[in-house]
């Protein structure tokens, strides 16, 4: 039953949870208010009273003191004038002396010895209207010490007035102390208040924000997350499972039609070059010239379509495997390694290639990192100058590799740099040769980069064209001691990044490897 009334009770939507939650964190200072309010009121009140009290009572002990002085005047006047008149007057100021003394007593208290004076003294004055003359005249000295005692009276109601007074500052100061006491206490339960609803709000926000991190990341969990809160951010996290489950099917059918393609592709891809292969070397028979030319053309044809699917299968392995081969390698060889592949093309373009003189040793991915070469060779011989220049560099410099692969022919416009590493971007540059680009080997090779924490950008070059710089920090492992930048001798940094025409002796290296692979 318990639980059915909560849940009844549980805001549904997120502007009842706000609402609920404005009301309740209200609530505290409310009552805060309200108590400050009442304090407030009854010091007022207090206040007013006292005073009223405090202007009746002194007034009241200035008119005893009046009336002592004209009880006296009368009774010297009689004394004088011995007329029955100024003793009837005198007996009626007696009598309004007496009532007011019996309220200041009230007020001062019986006990007070002021009082108990002040009142000895007035019976003995009060049997005046039964006295003679002579007697009156006797007991004029009497009023010397009745007007002292009055005055004494006027001092006895001042004190009180005082004492009431510092009575309401301290009470005042305790309200104030009450209040800050309050405040602290009801403001910090409002702020208590705030954050659990706070929490209440941006807990599911959070899940939702985890959950598409998840889904941008790649890594999200294949269970499920339920979400809890209001109606909207449960519908939002509803849709972000449903989401979850489509990009999944999505996935498995990318890679079903990728396995697909690499097989209905390939396979016969395959039978065409073994084919064109026998053709060429005039298995069947022996060809003519033209016969030879459009055979070679169709071989280089079949090779260029091989690798626009080898580099579409290299995007999608490299999407799903994120892991590191650390290994040590000479970063020269790995230059002749990837020439090799590209010598035809760069025969037919007649591109001179330019690498280091001196062999430079790094740790890294090298499958990747041979990877990324490929595809900036590929791109520059694409898109390169005929008969232009290709420049391989590579140096240390603050214990990174820095790579640049640079060549002459069309700049890259503008529009086009921020979008060179975006996958199937085709720029406005247009590819030379008879197949166009898929647009992956610049994502490829931006993709290999970032897996090994470095750094693939297009930079501006003094003697090239186009240049592309590769930068790969130093891995985890790190360099033994002296093979740092900081150790290095700044001879072999210079040769390192000297840029230089293919020896012959490299150029025959690359025809033994052509040679071997016939």
């Amino acid at each position: 039953m318990a639980s059915t009334v909560s849940r009844r009770w549980r805001p549904r939507s997120l502007p009842q949870l706000v609402l609920m939650a404005f009301l309740v964190v209200m609530l505290p200072i409310a009552v805060l208010m309200f108590q400050a309010g009442q304090a407030l009121s009854e010091l007022s009140e207090l206040a007013d009273v006292s005073a009223r009290q405090a202007v009746d009572q002194t007034r009241r002990a200035r008119t005893l003191t009046n009336l002592a002085v004209e009880m006296e005047r009368s009774a010297r006047q009689y004394a004088v004038l011995e007329n029955p008149d100024l003793m009837k007057i005198y007996a009626d100021k007696a009598n309004s002396f007496r009532t007011l003394l019996d309220e200041q007593a009230r007020l001062l208290g019986e006990g007070d010895p002021r009082v108990s004076e002040l009142k000895a003294t007035l019976s003995q004055l009060e049997r005046m209207p039964e006295m003679s003359v002579d007697q009156v005249s006797r007991h004029l000295e009497d009023f010397g010490p009745f007007s002292i005692q009055a005055s004494g009276l006027l001092n006895s109601t001042r004190e009180l007035v005082d004492a009431r007074i510092e009575g309401i500052r301290a009470r005042a100061s305790q309200v104030k102390n009450q209040l800050w006491w309050q405040t602290a206490a009801l403001v910090s339960i409002s702020l208590l208040l705030m954050l659990f609803f706070t929490w209440l709000i941006i807990r599911p926000i959070r899940q939702l924000e985890r959950r598409i991190n998840g889904l941008g990341s790649g890594t999200d969990s294949e269970r499920p997350i339920v979400i809890k809160g209001p109606a909207e951010l449960v519908q939002l996290g509803e849709r972000l499972n449903w989401l979850s489950t489509r990009l999944d099917e999505l996935e498995e059918q990318k890679q079903q039609f990728l396995r697909h393609m690499s097989h209905e592709l390939k396979t016969p891809l395959a039978s065409i070059r073994e084919g064109t292969g026998l053709l060429i070397d005039e298995v069947a028979g022996p060809l003519s010239p033209h016969q030879t030319e459009i055979l070679g053309l169709l071989d280089d044809s079949s090779k260029e379509l091989q690798k626009l699917i080898e580099q579409l299968l290299d995007y999608n392995l490299l999407q799903h495997n994120q892991g590191l081969e650390q290994s040590r390698f000479d970063v020269h060889e790995v230059f002749k390694e990837v020439l090799a592949k590209h010598r035809l093309a760069l025969e037919k373009k007649g591109m001179r290639v330019h690498l280091p003189p001196a062999s430079l040793s790094w740790e890294a991915d090298r499958p990747r990192t041979g990877r990324i070469l490929d595809n900036l060779i590929s791109n520059a011989i694409a898109y390169g100058e005929d008969s232009g220049d290709l420049w391989l560099r590579a140096r240390k410099e603050r214990r990174k590799l820095i790579i640049e692969v640079a060549n002459s022919g069309e700049p890259i416009a503008a529009q086009d740099r921020d979008h060179l590493f975006k996958p199937f971007y085709q720029g406005a540059v247009k590819r030379k040769g008879p197949l166009k680009g898929s647009g992956i080997g610049l994502s490829v090779a931006a993709d290999s980069a970032r897996a090994q924490f470095g750094q693939l950008a297009l930079v501006d070059d003094p003697k090239a064209d186009v240049c592309f710089r590769l930068t790969l920090p130093t891995p985890s492992r790190s360099l033994t001691s002296g093979e740092g930048s900081e150790h290095e001798p700044q001879a072999d940094r210079d040769a390192a990044g000297a840029d230089q025409q293919s020896t012959p002796h490299e150029m025959a290296s690359l025809n033994a490897i052509k040679h071997a692979r016939n």
